[in-house]
């Protein structure tokens, strides 16, 4: 029997593993991904992908494999200090931060949004400035970090991939995980920590094991590529700034900013959608700025949540991989985007997509908060958005349902611990981190 088992080697699981460690304890990590160096996605190399599980998602180093950008904040991203208080949360991000530089995350600089004459200038202009100190890996060094990790790991832990557990059964001494092929597995103590990937399956375990989940949470907005130099005068000698603009009946927030980044598609839960991707991930950069304007919904249960993403985004997606873009000039004038009128923008796009008329597209609410969120930008800027910025049809960003934990994220199971963005608390890699840090020290000599 073993004293931990961690389902899930995404970054929260994984800050978990590496505080237990510490301890004198019986540890297993289980994932239904492949271990880091196997991680690829075969669409990426020109082949088939027959995949049951996306190497893009899941297997040892979960999202923290792709940029590795580690925002160290309480003002988004999650609600840890809710559960640890404001201060405990932010000191044990640094913890997360320095564990990262022990293993070489410190060749990419730290650097911080905050910009207080900024702050005052938004804030006049109707908008908060949210602040963050950042560090930014990209994707290969976020690779060459997490196999340090790993190869420390493996030195004192068990792991499993490409295994999956079928059920999970308590029982007086612990729990017994059932996985398809091979005997039980039985453990005294239980850590969830399978991220937004796992919901699904982690839905299924909650309602065998009488655990029940809270509201669910989805972000829907339109991404924008604009001219390079457009927010200048907000960005100064700043990477990026995150924004968030309130207005009758909504918040949005500005999300995943990249200067010299371009537009990709996302497949994610059988949806296709508009992403970004930052300039160090490619070989060269692009002339483009680009970011998302999410605002957020909420349902009742993640049913509902997702019936509502498959409408708007399937909708888009046509059984394909269409998205839609639209010029602003032409959606302030309420008419779509002809392909000539495309071709000719002066602004090219990074990505491919179908020009059209996203007021035809998406509900309502989607493009009012994206014209009154470009009406307050224009105030800020003291200059107007170019009326050639792009607009995509959509980005999304899809959360786990809350659940009811204490402090140490321990379920109203005994013994069974949920913790990152499986737990509806946290919504980033640097509050997951800090999630998985915080539960493995509390149990490590338990």
């Amino acid at each position: 029997m073993f004293d931990i088992v961690i389902i899930g080697a995404g970054v929260s699981g994984i800050f978990a593993a590496h505080a237990l460690s510490e301890g004198n304890k019986r540890v297993l990590m289980i994932d239904k991904g492949k271990p880091l160096n196997e991680r690829y996605c075969p669409l990426d190399k020109s082949g088939p992908c027959g995949c049951t599980s996306c190497a893009k998602y899941v297997g040892f180093g979960g999202l923290g494999k792709s940029e590795g950008k580690y925002n160290y904040t309480n003002d988004f991203g999650g609600d840890l200090e809710t559960k640890v208080g404001y201060s405990k949360a932010l000191q044990l991000m640094d913890e997360v931060d320095d564990i990262l530089c022990r293993y070489g995350a410190g060749q990419a600089a730290m650097y911080s949004t905050e910009n207080p004459l900024l702050a005052k200038r938004a804030g006049e202009a109707g908008f908060d400035v949210l602040a963050t100190r950042t560090r930014h890996l990209g994707s290969a060094l976020s690779e060459e970090v997490l196999q340090a990790m790993f190869d420390d790991l493996a030195r004192g832990i068990s792991f499993l991939f490409e295994t999956e557990v079928s059920y999970i059964r308590q029982f007086p001494e612990g729990f017994e995980l059932s996985i398809p092929g091979r005997d039980p597995i039985y453990t005294k103590k239980l850590i969830i920590a399978t991220g937004r990937s796992g919901t699904e399956w982690w839905s299924g375990q909650c309602r065998a094991l009488g655990i029940s989940q809270q509201i669910a949470r989805l972000d829907i907005g339109l991404r924008f590529e604009m001219f390079g130099g457009q927010l200048d005068a907000i960005l100064q000698d700043q990477f990026e700034t995150k924004l968030r603009f309130s207005g009758e009946g909504f918040t949005a927030t500005t999300y995943c900013m990249n200067p010299r980044g371009r537009v990709i598609r996302k497949y994610q839960d059988g949806l296709v959608m508009a992403d970004g991707q930052n300039y160090r991930e490619q070989a060269e950069g692009s002339p483009n700025l680009n970011f998302t304007l999410f605002a957020p919904s909420y349902f009742a249960s993640l049913e509902e949540a997702d019936s509502y993403a498959r409408e708007v985004i399937g909708g888009i997606n046509r059984g394909a991989d269409r998205i839609v873009a639209q010029r602003l000039g032409d959606l302030r004038r309420g008419r779509g985007t002809t392909e000539a009128g495309g071709t000719s923008n002066r602004i090219k796009p990074t990505l491919k997509a179908d020009w059209g008329n996203l007021i035809e597209e998406l509900p309502d609410s989607y493009i009012r908060i994206s014209i009154s969120f470009i009406d307050a930008l224009e105030r800020l800027l003291g200059t107007p958005v170019d009326e050639d910025t792009i607009l995509y049809g959509v980005d999304a960003k899809f959360y786990a349902p809350m659940l009811d934990t204490t402090e140490d994220f321990e379920s109203r199971v005994a013994n069974l611990h949920v913790i990152g963005d499986c737990s509806g608390i946290t919504h980033s890699l640097s509050q997951a981190a800090a999630s998985g840090l915080h539960t493995g020290k509390r149990l490590a000599f338990a």
